[in-house]
């Protein structure tokens, strides 16, 4: 999210962190949590998945270590099989949230190259287990109507860690929240997409002076340009690559 800046940095390979729920007691899902229900956090949506209880934060190692790969994409699949069994008339929008324990001095560039060097090796993996690709979504990474999919879910992606840019996506270590693309089309459908919308980039001139200038609604840009949070060139062509299930 340039084409694969900062390619020289290392993979981490510190050992696996287990998942936690912030139920027993993980130091860093509260932190996220006291994060989104502070009063100058713009996300409208965050906050109202929060008050139903409804933000499901992980723990991992370090952004990069490969350990986390199996685990992580395990995770997903559990989240996206619940998201999937809700009931039909379940207004209640979830977001899984996978928090890294590091590396805590990230510029954008380098979160940028880890964030799509986790994604391909999820979606690597999860073609290794012979998933296809949610039916739903693009699989062109520069279609305006692309959505990452794992574990045959297509989820919006959006990136935070200490060195960003936008005050709404610095958090103190790199995070990866994981959005259900059906559950956005669910909110698009009955109308409160649009209303928590503008109430959140409202929001977020107070919070910056400005929105993200990479936002666009769904089918207008290729929403692979947000993830990072990263202010992407005119040029920026997505690093990811969609392989096939053999």
């Amino acid at each position: 999210m340039a084409a694969c800046p900062h390619r020289h940095h290392p993979i981490d390979t510190a050992s696996e962190m287990r998942p936690v729920s912030p139920a027993t007691g993980g130091a860093l899902s509260t932190r996220f949590l006291d994060f989104v229900a502070a009063p100058s956090f713009p996300c409208v949506g965050s906050k109202a998945a929060l008050a139903r209880d409804a933000i499901r934060p992980f723990e991992f190692g370090r952004l990069g270590d490969r350990a986390n790969d199996a685990p992580l994409l395990d995770t997903l699949a559990a989240f996206a099989a619940m998201v999937d069994a809700a009931p039909e008339d379940d207004t209640t929008v979830h977001s899984l949230v996978a928090l890294f324990e590091g590396p805590a001095d990230t510029d954008e560039p380098r979160f940028e190259a880890l964030l799509w060097s986790q994604l391909q090796r999820l979606h690597d993996l999860d073609v290794k287990r012979g998933t296809p690709w949610a039916a739903d979504v693009s699989r062109d990474p520069d279609d305006p109507h692309f959505s990452l999919s794992l574990a045959g879910h297509p989820f919006f992606v959006i990136g935070l860690h200490a060195g960003a840019s936008r005050q709404a996506r610095r958090f103190s270590s790199p995070a990866l929240v994981f959005n259900s693309h059906r559950q956005f089309e669910q909110l698009r459908a009955d109308g409160r997409y649009q209303k928590m919308q503008a109430a959140t980039r409202q929001r977020d001139i107070a919070l910056q002076g400005s929105i993200n200038p990479n936002l666009a609604d769904f089918g207008a840009a290729a929403e692979t340009r947000q993830y990072s949070g990263r202010r992407a060139e005119a040029d920026w062509t997505c690093p990811f690559r969609v392989r096939s299930v053999r």
